[in-house]
């Protein structure tokens, strides 16, 4: 099956498109689904295109969410981009539309949607949202300059900016393609990579904390006093997860950022593969970039141990 072609065959029999994506987005959640909004709406003028979920006050530089009532899922065509499972769609009114498109390049562990494009190959949903515009130039689709700016956003956030495996030769003929509609990059990146005086504080903390064990595995644990000192939020310390990453003798790393109820695990590697790990911890993600969930301090040793047994297999 050609999902592209079904999935512009659908957007074009709908009159009103509303877009969803993860909770606690990041740039190719916003980049993919804000930019085929803007390029649905500047192919199809005439149609009601809306996107909605939680904001995140970090990623407005990028795009606000619109607030529409519940009767607007009335005959709507609901496209969600970049979430793996039905648990972390942002805005559970997702299942109020008509039909339900699932556009995704994270593993396929929950299937849902009456169609579903996934893509593990890919960089990014925001790459494959431009390749769905590729597919679909012959049948009206069109980009612009806004939706360009978003999915080089998008891509360059989900590739760790070029440097991660994910980043393929396709990767590099779409954002070449896509630095020819004029945005400006600079600006772009100044608003993804600055960082306010607390966070650039709060790394020295971590650099000045951390420690690898002889299997190349380092963590850091980050409780709710620690986050206090720094004037930090739990959402903050995902600007900082890839700092232990340029560390010599790290091959895989975890943080773990205590918030009210739980304990958020942000999990890395640069060869072993982490996401069947997540998995045991209420998460999921990427074979090397993964999230999961404990509920008390004393599993996280049992995290850390399954860690060094993926990193001395891998060794």
């Amino acid at each position: 099956m050609n999902y592209q072609l079904e999935i512009i065959s659908k957007i074009k029999d709908y009159d009103k498109i509303i877009i969803h994506r993860h909770v606690r987005p990041d740039p190719d959640a916003y980049g993919s689904q804000v930019g085929l909004a803007m390029i649905i709406k500047q192919s199809f003028p005439s149609k009601q295109v809306f996107v909605v979920g939680d904001e995140d006050p970090s990623l407005s530089y990028l795009a606000e969410m619109d607030q529409i009532d519940d009767n607007q899922y009335d005959n709507a065509l609901v496209i969600v981009c970049d979430t793996a499972n039905q648990e972390r769609i942002s805005d559970k009114r997702y299942e109020k539309g008509s039909e339900i498109i699932k556009i995704d390049h994270h593993p396929n562990v929950d299937v849902y949607g009456d169609l579903s494009w996934v893509d593990i190959t890919s960089s990014s949903t925001s790459e494959m949202i431009y390749d769905l515009f590729l597919q679909g130039k012959e049948n009206g689709l069109q980009c612009n300059k806004a939706a360009a700016s978003l999915l080089y956003g998008g891509i360059v956030g989900d590739t760790g900016r070029f440097l991660f495996p994910s980043t393929t030769e396709k990767t590099f003929r779409i954002v070449s393609d896509l630095v020819t509609y004029g945005f400006d990059r600079t600006k772009l990146y100044d608003n993804m990579y600055e960082i306010k005086q607390n966070v650039a504080r709060f790394k020295g903390y971590i650099l000045n904390n951390f420690e690898v064990s002889e299997s190349g595995v380092s963590s850091i644990k980050i409780t709710k006093n620690i986050l206090d000192e720094y004037n930090m939020t739990s959402v903050e310390t995902s600007q900082l997860v890839g700092v232990l990453g340029d560390v010599e003798g790290v091959r895989s790393w975890v943080f773990f950022v205590e918030e009210d109820d739980l304990i958020r695990i942000r999990l890395r590697s640069k060869g072993p593969v982490i996401n069947d790990i997540a998995a045991k911890y209420n998460g999921g993600g990427h074979p090397l970039a993964a999230g999961a969930t404990i509920y008390n301090w004393n599993d996280m040793n049992a995290v850390i141990n399954d860690l060094e047994n993926a990193c001395s297999k891998w060794k």
